[in-house]
């Protein structure tokens, strides 16, 4: 099940043609056909339902699931499908309501986990790696079209929270908009694409580089010399001497430096930004996620804080 990073696909990142980081109210009719496919190689299209039935089972109690706890006798009202993989995929498509179509996705996950990834159930020998692979697509799928949700322990989970894209994220990418601050919001957008299409390493590559820009700009809008192949290191203690942060302020935010100083370099250095040696390493999404909102508050504060000082 791969996934093909196509000719339209690119111009569309070429052209900026992208949301604002994430979707978190809508899921677009393209997610939701590729997810459709993701099911009919999992659970089994019509074809294999007129072989073994085991498909119209596994949909079949799906439905039926989904029909009790919404109080229905029919998914879509009065619409009759001729079967339940049909109502199941058709209701998926057409219904407006986000909640009941993430419900699907997260009731359709357990169902490939507990049925498809079984051998007997559809007679495939890589019965496992199909269904593993069918959940890790739907989850490259959201990111792939920018929707905040992922498939997390059989859930689905926000990837991160609407109080942090909406206090830390978005208003950090507004401060950045300046001329002064093009080169930050270049690479701050990149770490979040980066992340979107699964490339941990990159995002925090590019979180750093965000966090580094940002330090350089301020160091030159005020004149401060310093190195430009300064490390992260350098500069927070450049802006820390300079007063940037008032002298009876720099104890109440010891906590900020530690995490400036050790939170997203490290995590860059350690993770991301030299050789891996022998063996491979990885990044988990969940790291890559702490880091992007950990750059996003850094930015938030940085910049706001050049702005007020005099």
């Amino acid at each position: 099940m791969a996934i093909f990073d196509l000719y339209f696909k690119r111009q569309r990142r070429l052209k900026g043609e992208v949301p604002d980081v994430y979707l978190y109210d809508q899921m677009p009719h393209a997610l939701r056909v590729q997810i459709v496919h993701v099911w009919d190689d999992t659970l089994g299209n019509a074809a294999e339902a007129g072989v073994s039935g085991r498909p119209d089972m596994a949909y079949s109690n799906l439905v039926r699931a989904v029909r009790r706890e919404l109080g229905q006798f029919n998914l879509s009202g009065h619409q009759r499908y001729g079967s339940f993989r049909d109502e199941w995929n058709g209701t998926f498509l057409a219904t407006n309501e986000l909640d009941l179509a993430l419900s699907m996705v997260e009731l359709s996950v357990r169902a490939i986990h507990n049925l498809s990834s079984r051998v007997e159930f559809l007679g495939r020998r890589d019965a496992k790696e199909i269904a593993e692979s069918g959940i890790e697509e739907i989850n490259a799928r959201f990111r792939e079209h920018d929707v905040g949700y992922q498939i997390a322990n059989g859930e689905v989970i926000r990837v991160d929270s609407q109080f942090m894209h909406a206090e830390t994220v978005k208003p950090a990418l507004s401060l950045l908009q300046g001329a002064a601050y093009e080169g930050a919001q270049q690479e701050f957008l990149k770490a979040h694409e980066h992340y979107r299409h699964g490339d941990t390493k990159g995002s925090l590559t590019e979180a750093l580089k965000a966090l580094e820009s940002v330090m350089q700009t301020i160091c030159q809008k005020r004149g401060w010399e310093f190195d430009t192949k300064a490390t992260s290191k350098t500069l927070i203690g450049i802006l820390f001497d300079k007063g940037l942060i008032p002298t009876y302020w720099q104890s109440h935010f010891t906590g900020l430096r530690t995490n400036l100083e050790s939170g997203v370099p490290t995590a860059r250095n350690r993770e991301g930004g030299h050789g891996q040696g022998a063996t491979i390493t990885t990044v988990p999404a969940h790291l890559a996620g702490y880091v992007l909102h950990q750059t996003a508050a850094a930015i938030l504060f940085l910049v706001e804080a050049e702005k007020a000082f005099s």
